[in-house]
């Protein structure tokens, strides 16, 4: 039997710039049994807001908590998950967290070029929602149960 050395469950940021995806991802985290912490930023400057505790995310007293798993949208308006992932791969306080790049491309290039920015993984967004569920069921499975994640700094 494996011992949970995690007393207190990851915090699971999703940085997704669609308001329907949000949702869908939420809807298919409950319906994959997860129930970890999530919060939502919708671009990559709401990302670096929330990580850096920021404009609305200044003095929120615990209710933007350091997350131990990114899910990142690649392609988003004003600030894209590539510019956000390399500035938190470059960042020493920042570049632990695990990121998984989320986008409904399958180009080559934008693999290759998320994993030299330094995502952890990438997942192709599914087009159905049983698709988006059994992917985050994987997904649960592989990050919070599978891996060992870097303690999350108080």
């Amino acid at each position: 039997m494996m011992q949970d050395k995690h007393k207190i469950p990851i915090t699971i940021l999703i940085c997704d710039d669609d308001v329907d995806d949000r949702m869908l991802i939420q809807q298919a985290l409950e319906d994959a049994h997860i129930s970890n912490n999530i919060r939502f930023v919708e671009d990559g400057e709401q990302l670096l807001d929330y990580l850096y505790q920021r404009g609305e995310y200044l003095d929120q007293n615990g209710t933007a908590p350091r997350p131990g798993l990114i899910l990142l949208d690649l392609n988003m308006p004003k600030m894209d998950g590539r510019e956000a992932l390399k500035i938190i791969k470059e960042d020493k306080t920042l570049h632990d967290i695990p990121i998984v790049g989320l986008t409904t491309s399958g180009l080559d290039q934008d693999i290759i070029r998320s994993y030299q920015l330094g995502v952890n993984s990438f997942i192709t967004k599914p087009v159905t929602f049983s698709g988006l569920v059994e992917a985050m069921n994987v997904l649960g499975r592989y990050w919070l149960e599978i891996v060992e994640l870097p303690p999350t700094p108080m």
